[in-house]
């Protein structure tokens, strides 16, 4: 792809060395998009540094899979709300602020989760292939 096309779409991208085609294994492709879904306030450009994938590959795999789960794009992962609740008096509010709180660590804990099961599966593989 050209140069200067590749700077118009993502300048950071057009300066890096075009890569060789890899083949990752679904279980991984799972493991991408389970954890760009879980994790609140997530782009693909960061969730794909972290991986060490393209972030084009990382979109790719999460709109097949929810094209597969007949889930649409802005129904798939709930915006994050900026900054910090502010405390109310009302119980109710309380409350919906409380529930909003668990489910935003809930989500943490899933994303912490799935990156620690991703770290283990790429230890178990480097182990495999060090031939010491």
């Amino acid at each position: 792809m050209d140069t200067l096309i590749l700077d118009l779409l993502d300048p950071e991208e057009a300066r890096t060395p075009l890569m060789a085609m890899k083949d990752y294994s679904d279980e991984f492709k799972a493991d991408a998009v389970a954890l760009y879904e879980s994790t609140p306030g997530a782009t693909y450009k960061s969730i794909a540094a972290d991986l060490g994938i393209n972030r084009a590959t990382l979109r790719e795999w999460v709109l097949r899979d929810r094209e597969r789960r007949g889930v649409t794009a802005t129904a798939a992962k709930p915006a994050v709300q900026p900054g910090a609740a502010v405390p109310s008096d009302a119980p109710d509010e309380r409350i919906r602020q409380l529930e909003a709180r668990v489910a935003e660590l809930e989500a943490s804990e899933r994303k912490l989760a799935t990156e620690r099961d991703i770290l283990r599966k790429a230890a178990k593989y480097f182990a495999g292939e060090t031939n010491w």
